[in-house]
């Protein structure tokens, strides 16, 4: 049963460095996500590292301002452009056996984020002319296991400290553009359980985190460019939960050398529909003290995230998966996040007995729709601009370093 152990163990670890790449392009604001499959390495020291290169393809067609009495019309202007832009996703972890019983991983990463640049010259200025979001997460998991059965019992708990922050800016008035910039930070815990049966590769596990409450976000409203305003740069606040998410793990070794694995995840986004922002001081023409400035509509629905792959060990030095990804669609009608399918695939080569390198790769498909003017939970969306978009490509390439000792 040892030699099985160690035959399916390459499988193991590169079919996981798969399904990490892929929540780089997933609803909502998700980047990197939470990933907490180091903490069941069986060395007991470790350090893995990643990096993820995305670049979405999304382009935005037929797009029509349809308010062209708030900052001017724009359907003179161009009614295509391109609505997404490339990024990294950084993660780097960090995991000691404490005891034979206890493990912890302390781990850095950016699970939250979001890039748009269509620019200024596209009819749809004034709902977007560039919006970016960035996150930091620095989280602290351990575990107790125990013997149950044939395997073992793992309990999980653990919490994280996280970081917002970002801005939008859209076309207030004719050649004004306006800047909202906001950041925020909170806290929110995890807890899980996990079934082992090492011989078998096999491992259940299911585990929840908690939302991030944000409850003291700051920032600026800069209408510098609006002159009929006085050119005022307003302090504003608000807040927002960043969501909650449950997700339950499967793999099984399922002959010599192959490993079968899947996934399921919820993500609590439909509590993102209208953001509003309020005016710390009375600005003329704009909002009492207290009022609202400004808000930031995304209107999106709870996201579900399902994955399966294989995984297989060529020799002492390779191992190779593949995977599938569904990613359904946050958006309702409003916006461009629609279903997203992914297929991943990679290589893991073990350097020597204490070093593992990885490289995975992900091509998806953001398939097409349209973006209108909706009402959502109470809230009218989208009624600034029109624009439809067809099945878009999405790209993905992610390399690690793992050290084990």
């Amino acid at each position: 049963m040892a030699k099985r152990v160690s035959i399916i163990h390459g499988a193991v670890c590169l079919a996981v460095g798969i399904t990490s790449v892929t929540p780089a392009f997933a609803g909502g604001l998700e980047r990197g996500g939470y990933n907490i499959d180091q903490l069941f390495d069986t060395s007991r020291f470790t350090m893995d590292t990643a990096a993820t290169f995305v670049a979405p393809q999304r382009k935005l067609k037929n797009v029509v301002d349809t308010s062209p009495a708030s900052g001017g019309n724009l359907n003179g202007r161009p009614n295509s452009a391109d609505d997404s832009e490339s990024y990294w996703v950084p993660r780097i972890g960090f995991k000691a056996g404490l005891t034979d019983d206890i493990d912890c991983l302390a781990d850095y990463s950016q699970p939250w984020g979001a890039h748009t640049k269509p620019g200024t010259n596209w009819a749809g200025a004034n709902e977007n002319v560039e919006t970016k979001v960035r996150s930091n997460n620095y989280a602290l998991t351990c575990s107790y296991k125990f013997d149950v059965g044939q395997g073992q019992l793992r309990l999980i708990g653990g919490g994280f400290y996280q970081e917002l922050s970002g801005f939008k800016e859209r076309e207030v008035a004719p050649t004004a553009v306006g800047r909202l910039d906001l950041e925020g930070d909170g806290w929110g815990w995890r807890a899980g359980v996990a079934y082992e049966i090492p011989e078998y590769a096999l491992r259940a596990s299911l585990v929840y985190n908690s939302a991030v409450k944000l409850n003291d976000i700051t920032g600026t409203l800069d209408l510098s460019q609006v002159a009929a305003l006085g050119r005022p740069v307003v302090g504003v606040y608000g807040r927002q939960d960043m969501p909650d998410s449950l997700e339950f793990k499967f793999q099984s070794g399922i002959a010599p050398d192959w490993l079968a694995l899947g996934s399921v995840k919820w993500t609590d986004w439909s509590q993102f529909t209208t953001i509003p922002f309020y005016c710390r001081t009375a600005t003329p023409g704009l909002c009492a003290a207290g009022g609202q400035a400004t808000s930031l509509d995304l209107g999106y629905r709870d996201g579900w995230t399902v994955s399966g792959g294989i995984g297989h060990k060529f020799n002492d030095q390779w191992s190779g998966a593949v995977t599938v990804t569904w990613d359904r669609g946050t958006s309702q009608g409003f916006g461009s996040q629609t279903d997203t399918w992914t297929l991943g695939a990679g290589l893991q080569r073990a350097i020597n007995e204490n070093v593992d390198w990885r490289i995975a790769g992900a091509i998806g498909v953001l398939t097409s729709g349209s973006s209108s003017q909706r009402t959502i939970d109470g809230a009218a969306l989208g009624n600034g601009v029109s624009y439809d978009f067809g099945n878009d490509i999405v790209a993905a390439v992610s390399t690690s370093l793992k050290v084990k000792f």
